[in-house]
């Protein structure tokens, strides 16, 4: 009988690989990306453990080279999601029953071997699938998805071992228990530690999952199924069905056996699963738990006492790595008046070094935007300030999707605050620069914080401690990761837990303990060793 008590130490962040020429990381993801180059597989849906081909399928292409299909993968329907759901309502009393140290091992397992044997094979198929750069994909698929395997179990000691205070008379403890039934966990493109997260976060605390990952990363998705598959995962514990969002979501949002939804994409989708859930609610055995990080407005603002240097390098890689497309790349800038000049001839001296085109030429800085309708979409906003009297284009502003669906990092100037791209959520590669006169700082920092709906990340940029201080204070609802002196993106597991309110989500902070609470309902157990024998309380006795 296991009777041991566990001491788990706080983990240490996955150390990032250079991948400089001559190093051994270096030729292993050459290696990877030229054998998954060479070779198309296909891909089932996974439900209980078992592979499920439905006949009708999609394809996996790469974003930079969308002629060239990686894989071929089959899409669920009804028949499929129904079962997916009672293959995890299945697996749920055998898992949530498991001890939590042994669900803990599986995940520090699966973390271990994604460091090791595993990291070429998540990065390659990142790479090639969401046309990430080697640190792009390096920082993601393998440090920050090892980083939530291992902080998120170390977060679950720290729940389990909160208890409540016990009297000499009675023993008191809280049981964490996982919720009742099972987890939607909806997945983006962007990032495939998110939506490895999404899917591994709920179930090391003991719930089973239905995971629909994004449609245009499926690719990458499937390797997580087998790298939890590796790591010892049980059967049925997390379910893989990519489909149609509107057929999956459909179906499982209306079961009465939904526990939560563990959602990151758009507002408009979120909203959407918000109102389904509200109209279903006197259907559902519980109240449904809805986590969900979704859209961002991030900005840069910068004070006269800024290091001119410092905010070029921050807008060009907020804004332009991987193509713009994070929740958090810095999409608008406020910038003074008497450093404009300076700042506008160092950012556009590094953009036209920049170069863009297949991630496997280690030289570019850039990819491609990940399918055909983000690339129409982000070229109608700089078709449409190429066209408005309140904007200029200073750099960039060429979209090209001949051979793959690149969009040329591009830098809008505007004279209005309110113009349509400081406002709306682009999710590419375009900046809009507004210019403020340097007397109007709080004035332009109230704008700020009103211009969009979002609060997810932005950042101040300035020397002076003061300006810092009153631009803390007045943003201080406009972003939920706030940086000073930082691009607004990098967040780290660990070390900044992410997540933003307003239009942007629900705060929960994915990397922290607070996201991990969301997935269990604590029973409060008092044992009493002595109980009373008499009803009579002491008050009730005559003088």
């Amino acid at each position: 009988m296991a009777n041991a008590i566990l001491r788990i130490e706080r983990p240490a962040n996955e150390p990032v690989f250079s991948y400089a020429p001559g190093t051994p990381e270096r030729e292993a993801i050459k290696a990877a990306l030229k054998d998954m180059s060479e070779t198309t597989i296909e891909i089932p849906l996974i439900i209980g453990g078992k592979e499920v081909r439905t006949g009708k399928t999609g394809k996996c292409v790469m974003p930079h080279k969308h002629g060239h299909v990686l894989a071929t993968y089959h899409m669920a329907g009804e028949e499929e999601v129904r079962a997916a759901i009672q293959a995890a309502l299945k697996a749920k009393e055998e898992w949530e029953n498991t001890p939590w140290e042994h669900r803990m091992f599986t995940f520090k397992k699966a973390a271990e071997l994604l460091a090791g044997p595993w990291r070429a094979t998540l990065n390659a198929a990142t790479m090639l699938g969401q046309s990430k750069t080697v640190f792009q994909a390096e920082i993601d698929s393998a440090c920050e998805l090892a980083d939530f395997f291992r902080f998120n179990s170390y977060y679950a000691y720290e729940i389990f071992t909160e208890q409540p205070a016990s009297t000499r008379d009675a023993f008191n403890r809280n049981e964490y228990r996982p919720l009742e039934g099972f987890i939607f966990a909806v997945t983006p493109f962007n990032f495939t530690s998110i939506a490895g997260n999404l899917a591994s976060c709920p179930a090391l605390m003991g719930n089973t999952v239905v995971w629909k990952p994004a449609s245009s990363a499926v690719f990458s998705a499937y390797y997580i199924m087998q790298l939890y598959k590796a790591a010892g995962l049980p059967d049925g514990v997390i379910n893989f069905v990519p489909g149609p969002g509107s057929l999956v979501g459909d179906i499982v949002l209306a079961s009465p056996d939904l526990a939560g939804v563990h959602f990151t994409g758009s507002t408009e989708t979120f909203q959407n699963i918000w109102a389904t859930v509200g109209a279903n609610i006197r259907r559902y055995k519980s109240y449904p738990r809805l986590v969900g990080e979704t859209g961002g407005k991030d900005f840069v603002f910068a004070h006269a006492s800024a290091d001119i240097q410092a905010l070029a390098v921050a807008l060009v890689r907020g804004a332009f790595e991987y193509q713009g497309q994070k929740c958090s790349a810095a999409s608008r800038a406020y910038i003074p008046a008497s450093i404009w000049p300076k700042l506008k001839s160092a950012m556009l001296d590094m953009l036209a070094e920049i170069k863009m085109g297949d991630v496997r030429d280690f030289t570019n800085f850039m990819g491609a935007v990940i399918d055909k309708a983000a690339f129409d979409r982000i070229k109608s906003y700089i078709d449409y300030a190429k066209a408005s009297p309140e904007a200029e284009i200073i750099f960039g502003g060429t979209c090209d999707d001949s051979e793959g669906y690149f969009v040329q990092p591009t830098v809008i100037l505007t004279t209005n605050p309110h113009f349509k791209t400081m406002q709306e959520e682009i999710f590419g590669p375009v900046l809009t620069v507004y210019v403020y006169e340097d007397k109007d700082f709080e004035e332009t920092l109230r704008l700020c914080d009103t211009t969009s709906p979002y609060g997810l990340t932005g950042s101040i940029f300035a020397q002076d401690r003061y300006a810092i201080v009153k631009a803390e204070k007045a943003l201080r609802h406009a972003a939920g990761n706030f940086y000073i002196n930082d691009k607004p993106t990098g967040a780290v597991v660990g070390q900044q837990p992410f997540g933003g309110a307003r239009a942007s989500g629900t705060n929960d902070k994915a990397g922290s303990k607070l996201n991990l609470l969301r997935w269990v309902s604590p029973r409060t157990i008092k044992e009493t060793f002595n109980p009373p024998v008499d009803y009579r309380y002491p008050h009730m006795l005559e003088a």
